[in-house]
């Protein structure tokens, strides 16, 4: 278990599952050849020997002012997607977060960055064959330009997720809808960094003089601290997700610890120069 302290803070990683896969399934210039290069700091953590890469699908978890956050709530169990390592799983997710003295009922805060299929899974849990609030005392916190977007948008990674992993908040009346830079707490807000959908966040934690963020989906690997501007499949507006990581690296390469939302272990790091690029040093 990877558990950090920011000043007053301490953040958790919750894992769901690892997956190895072919780095050009997210980012097609990211072949063995362009990738060889940065070898150096990208093995072993971040870079097979075979070039496939380890995605981390996880949560965080934040105590910060007495209150409980979970960041992004991962893939879910039960849930039908086209994707086989994802469709219908049966996890035992909700039992590491009440390993690492949270059960569901002790949420205060569910922050979801996007509202990606593997961003929401665990917004809810399937109870007598209803999609049900799996956080039940938690306010769910959607991006009010994110959910615009989306609630007339399919999601191309998880086309059932709107249905099964979003709606029943709404209707549950639990969901708030925020702006993107939102304060959660006196510790805890969002940073605007669209691109990879249009109301992309990460979560910035500010605490007794210590700093670190939550990068979402900004980035999904650590090669694109070294090459912001390659493509990522994912991203719904390419040039502006690419404009948001040079900002990002700008804004948070002064020691400020950088937590990647897909990142395996050591999922935290610093954003350091490397001659005229930056690389993720941990």
């Amino acid at each position: 278990m990877e558990t950090w302290k920011i000043g007053r803070v301490t953040v958790r990683r919750v894992v769901e599952m690892v997956m190895p896969i072919p780095p050009t399934m997210l980012i097609p210039d990211a072949t063995p050849e362009n990738l060889a290069p940065m070898g150096a700091w990208l093995k072993p953590h971040f870079l097979l020997d075979d070039y496939r890469i380890p995605l981390s699908i996880h949560t965080f978890l934040i105590e910060s002012d007495d209150a409980r956050i979970v960041v992004d709530t991962c893939i879910g169990n039960d849930k039908p997607r086209d994707f086989p390592e994802w469709n219908k799983r049966q996890s035992d997710f909700l039992d590491q977060l009440a390993a690492r003295g949270t059960p569901v009922d002790a949420v205060d805060f569910v922050m979801c960055t996007h509202l990606h299929v593997d961003h929401v899974g665990w917004n809810t849990r399937l109870v007598d064959d209803r999609w049900v609030p799996t956080f039940p005392n938690a306010r769910y916190l959607f991006g009010r330009e994110e959910w615009a977007y989306w609630k007339n948008e399919v999601d191309p990674f998880g086309r059932e997720a709107r249905d099964d992993s979003i709606i029943p908040i709404i209707d549950a009346g639990l969901a708030d809808l925020v702006e993107m830079d939102h304060r959660l707490t006196t510790e805890v807000s969002l940073v605007p960094t669209p691109g990879h959908t249009p109301g992309h966040v990460s979560v910035m934690i500010e605490s007794a003089g210590e700093r670190a963020v939550i990068t979402g989906d900004l980035f999904h690997h650590p090669c694109q601290f070294a090459r912001p501007t390659w493509v990522d499949s994912a991203d719904v507006d390419t040039k502006r997700a690419a404009q948001s990581r040079q900002s990002f690296m700008q804004q948070f390469s002064d020691g400020t610890l950088v937590l990647g939302t897909h990142f395996a272990s050591p999922t935290g790091g610093r954003v350091v120069r490397d001659g005229d690029v930056y690389r993720f040093d941990v």
